[in-house]
C-alpha cells in the first residue's frame, strides 16, 4: 500500500513503506522527548511510536509537578491503527496528538491538542547539540534475537507550554533543560512492545543481576553522554560514550572509553540518591561528576509497562484516549513500573579551571544480584 513516504527518494526495500524487511511482532519505532524546570517542580515525557507488523501506533504525554499538597503525574494515552496513513511528511498523529518534524536532525515539535483528559502542550525542540547515534545493539539469547535496535539523541533548546485544566505553565527556555531520542528495531522489555512468550517456546535466560545506565549530562559547553550494561560482577557487556560540543561551535565529537560508578540508592526502591560517575576520555583524560538527584519521572505509567489494562504496542481500537493521575511519592503506586527509572540531577563536574555545572538524566535498570552494591539477589 502507498504512503505518503512513498514520496522520498529513500527506498531501501523494493516494496513500499508500510512493509519493513522482517515480521518480528515486536518491530517498533519509537520517538520521545523528555525534559524539566530546573529548580524540580515540573517535567515532562511525551513521544509517539509505531508498530507496523501490528498496525499500532500509540502516543501520550506526561507531566509531573509539584502542587500545593504535594506531587502528581498526569497521564494521556492515545492509541489508533498505524494503516492506512495520510497526511504530510514528517508529521505523525495519533488522535488529538501530532508529532512533526519541522527542520531534520535539528527542530521537532509535538503538540498535544486540548482534549476531555484536561492536559494539552505544545513543545518546540530546536537542537543544540548535534544528533549523536547510539552503539548498535544486537544481542541473542538460546537462539532468539533478544535486542536488534538503533537510536539517536539530541539535547537543545526548549520552547512553548504546558497545560492542565486551564493553568498554563510557559515555558522559559533559560530554565528548561530537554532532549529526544529517536529508536527503532527490536527490544524485549519496557518500551519495546514485548508479548508474552507462549506456552511452546524455551523462557528466556535470567540473569542473576543486571545494571544498567545511562547518563546526559549537558554543560555550558558540552554534552557528555554514556551508557553502559554490566553483569552482576561489574563485567561491561555493552558500551558507548562521547562527547559532543554545541553545534554553533563546529567542534567534533569526541570519545568516551570508559565510565566507573560509585553511586549511592534509596531505601525503598533502586534508584539513586546521589553519587559519582568518572568518564575516562579518548585522550586519556578524566572527570568526576557528582549527580545531585532532583525529580523523576517513570515511564511505565506512560506506557512501558502494562498500567491499568494498557500498555505501549498493544491494540486498543482506532479511536483510544484515557488519562489518569498517579501520586508519585506513593511507592504502591510506583513499585510496579519501577523496573524503569528516570532520574533529573544537577551535575557537577571538576576541572582543572574549577567545578562546571550542569543538568542532566541518570537512566537505569538495576535488577537482581549486584554485591558491590550490597544487593545478593532479586
Amino acid at each position: 500500500m502507498l504512503t505518503p513516504h512513498d514520496e522520498l527518494l529513500c527506498h531501501q526495500l523494493p516494496t513500499t513503506f508500510d512493509h519493513i524487511a522482517q515480521s518480528d511482532l515486536r518491530w517498533t519505532e519509537r520517538i520521545v522527548m523528555y525534559g524539566f524546570d530546573r529548580s524540580g517542580d515540573v517535567n515532562v515525557m511525551t513521544g509517539l511510536a509505531r508498530y507496523p507488523n501490528r498496525n499500532v501506533t500509540d502516543a501520550y504525554a506526561m507531566i509531573t509537578r509539584r502542587t500545593a499538597t504535594g506531587q502528581e503525574a498526569r497521564v494521556v494515552r492515545m492509541s489508533t491503527e498505524l494503516h492506512p496513513e495520510t497526511g504530510p511528511l514528517g508529521s505523525y498523529t495519533v488522535g488529538p496528538y501530532t508529532y512533526q518534524v519541522e527542520e531534520p536532525l535539528r527542530t521537532v515539535r509535538a503538540v498535544l491538542e486540548p482534549n476531555d483528559q484536561g492536559v494539552s502542550l505544545d513543545l518546540r525542540l530546536r537542537g543544540q547539540f548535534p544528533t549523536y547515534e547510539q552503539t548498535p545493539a544486537f544481542h541473542r539469547s538460546r537462539g532468539r534475537v533478544s535486542e536488534d535496535a538503533r537510536r539517536f539523541y539530541q539535547n537543545g533548546d526548549l520552547e512553548g507550554w504546558i497545560e492542565i485544566d486551564g493553568e498554563r505553565i510557559e515555558i522559559d527556555t533559560r530554565r528548561w533543560w530537554f532532549g529526544r531520542d529517536h529508536s527503532w528495531g527490536i527490544r524485549n522489555g519496557p518500551g519495546g512492545g514485548s508479548l508474552a512468550e507462549g506456552a511452546h517456546l524455551q523462557p528466556q535466560e535470567i540473569p542473576d543481576g543486571t545494571l544498567y545506565y545511562m547518563g546526559i549530562f549537558q554543560f555550558d559547553d558540552e554534552l557528555v553522554h554514556f551508557a553502559q550494561r554490566e553483569t552482576s560482577t561489574g563485567e561491561r557487556w555493552q558500551f558507548e560514550g562521547e562527547v559532543l560540543h554545541p553545534m554553533a561551535t563546529g567542534r567534533p565529537a569526541t570519545s568516551i572509553i570508559d565510565v566507573e560508578h560509585d553511586l549511592k540508592f534509596r531505601q525503598e526502591l533502586r534508584v539513586i540518591s546521589g553519587g559519582t560517575f568518572t568518564i575516562h576520555r579518548g585522550d586519556r583524560t578524566s572527570s568526576t561528576i557528582e549527580v545531585t538527584p532532583l525529580t523523576d519521572f517513570w515511564p511505565g505509567l506512560a506506557g512501558y509497562m502494562e498500567v491499568n489494562g494498557y500498555a505501549s504496542g498493544h491494540w486498543r481500537g482506532r479511536d483510544f484516549l484515557d488519562g489518569f493521575t498517579v501520586d508519585p511519592t506513593d511507592l504502591d503506586a510506583i513499585r510496579p513500573v519501577s523496573f524503569l527509572s528516570e532520574t533529573l540531577c544537577e551535575v557537577r563536574m571538576a576541572t582543572s579551571e574549577g567545578d562546571k555545572i550542569g543538568h542532566g538524566l541518570v537512566e537505569m535498570v538495576f535488577v537482581g544480584a549486584y554485591p558491590r552494591y550490597g544487593y545478593t539477589g532479586w
